[in-house]
């Protein structure tokens, strides 16, 4: 396989229904299969990723999914020597051994036996989401630092975990209320995360192997060619890691702040995670391809192992703009620039005076209005719309069209609001002044908390700005859309204004 080509050549890759919509799997390949795995034939990018590396590795999926097997077979594969725990029955002891001091009594020793870490080259901790908290505090540095108990194991190169989809995060028949979310700070530590595949979304011929009765018992054995790939290639990946490609740090950064723009946050340390992983994939791969970008980014996201779903089009926009900031040449590069920018006006005028054609234009906005948290996207349709439909921006038809649909419930603002007011509980003494100064037993009167802080911001403003921020207000409050922070969107929303003022634009 060729890994020859300049590490910082970034080949175009013109699949854009692979990268625009659900992660497609470059071509198919046999590794898996030919050990007798089926159904993670789309994740074996990730899986092989994760091997060279030798990062820690997380498998989600229902039960009777193949994880365990998986993670069982390429231990076999591989020559390893591994150990299995059951985290929902696993105790300290059965991890470390029991406890005796050593001669001198200076210091606690452990008596291994076959099924303890001491020596073990790969772990599987099973059911890690039924662990018992405290275990998952002692899990937490085998996992992350190869330790237990403060000591080093240094045989240990494999740490993998599978588990039930947690009890937050349920869309089948089946029960899995034992499962629990994963402490994030846990969660964070696992550099990959893969989905298994269910019946209903494996093919006819994987369906058929799987259900082959000759594969149970079958011991994994592809004469040593998986083995001596991933030596292979683990050799390459340390020589390159030092000198990571820029293309792949140009994503990942881009692609994080993309996400966390549109509120998907990604810890810096999985940036580092994230790099590593791109790199060992392209490595395996013979290329840099824009299908295993996507499917190494969806890879990377923790968030299911606590049950919180990411809005996919905020992941295919981070997507989008990433891998073109990650390829210098591409006449899109500007969109790196527009997406990364935070603040409205600068994007506008990104936009105005870097777009290079309608279609990227349009792309931008929709990638905008998708990424965007909905008041701040609202914000830019609603100061940008009038413009666009008088063909001042370098948009097309469908870009004023997104537009139009995002900005028309706020140059509108027809509905109502409502809130509950709570009634006061008066005491003897208060009852008898108000009953005396004519109040009577009344409600107390309270006020919308978006209406008090809209009203703060307009009652600085005056003529046709104070007129517009109304508007805009007014259509937040009929859509029930709250602004953390109205003072500076309404600044953002006016510099973007005086923008297409001096540009002439309005």
């Amino acid at each position: 396989m060729n890994t020859s080509q300049n590490p910082d050549e970034l080949p175009t890759n013109n699949d854009v229904k692979a990268a625009a919509g659900k992660p497609t799997a470059p071509a198919k390949l046999s590794r898996l299969a030919g050990l007798g795995v089926y159904g993670f034939d789309s994740a074996e990018p990730v899986i092989l990723a994760s091997l060279i590396t030798e990062d820690p590795l997380l498998l989600i999926g229902p039960s009777g999914t193949g994880k365990t097997y998986l993670l069982n077979t390429l231990s076999e594969a591989l020559g390893l020597n591994h150990r299995h725990y059951n985290a929902s029955l696993i105790s300290f002891d059965d991890l470390v051994g029991f406890p005796y001091p050593d001669e001198e009594k200076a210091s606690v020793k452990f008596l291994p036996t076959p099924a303890t870490v001491w020596g073990a080259e790969s772990v599987l901790v099973d059911e890690i989401s039924r662990c018992k908290p405290e275990h998952q505090n002692r899990l937490f540095s085998l996992v992350h630092e190869r330790r237990i108990q403060g000591i080093p194991l240094e045989k240990l190169r494999y740490r993998w975990a599978a588990m039930n989809p947690c009890s937050s995060d349920q869309g089948s028949i089946e029960d899995y209320a034992g499962s629990e979310a994963l402490d994030p700070a846990l969660a964070d530590r696992f550099s990959l995360f893969v989905k298994a595949a269910d019946w209903g979304e494996l093919t006819d011929a994987e369906r058929r192997l799987i259900a082959e009765p000759s594969g149970e018992g079958r011991v994994a054995n592809d004469g040593g060619c998986l083995r001596n790939e991933i030596e292979l290639w683990r050799k390459e990946f340390l020589e390159r890691v030092e000198n990571c490609p820029q293309p792949i740090l140009s994503y990942v950064t881009t692609a994080i702040s993309a996400m966390d723009t549109g509120g998907i946050r990604i810890s810096p340390r999985r940036s580092r995670l994230m790099a590593r992983s791109l790199l060992a994939a392209t490595i395996a791969a013979g290329k840099i391809s824009e299908a295993v970008f996507r499917l190494i980014l969806d890879a990377s996201l923790p968030h299911q192992c606590w049950g919180v779903s990411v809005k996919r089009e905020t992941v295919v926009a981070a997507h989008r703009v990433a891998w073109a900031s990650a390829q210098p040449d591409s006449p899109g590069i500007w969109l790196h620039s527009f997406m990364a920018e935070k603040n409205l006006a600068r994007k506008l005028a990104i936009l105005v005076e870097k777009c290079d054609s309608t279609d990227s234009g349009t792309q931008a906005v929709a990638e905008l209005l998708a990424s965007e948290p909905p008041e701040r996207a609202a914000a830019f349709a609603f100061v940008t719309y009038p413009a666009a439909v008088g063909g001042k921006l370098p948009i097309g038809a469908e870009g004023v069209n997104d537009l139009g649909k995002a900005a028309a419930p706020y140059l509108t603002a027809i509905g109502k609001i409502s809130w509950d007011e709570p009634i006061t509980v008066m005491t003897g003494t208060q009852a008898f002044i108000a009953v005396s100064s004519g109040m009577g037993m009344q409600k107390k009167i309270t006020k919308h908390p978006d209406l008090v802080r809209y009203a703060a911001v307009l009652n600085s403003l005056e003529g046709g700005r104070a007129e517009r921020a109304k508007q805009f207000f007014n259509g937040c409050l009929t859509q029930e859309c709250q602004v953390a922070n109205p003072t500076e969107l309404e600044s953002e929303m006016d510099q973007c204004v005086e923008y297409l003022k001096k540009r002439g634009v309005i």
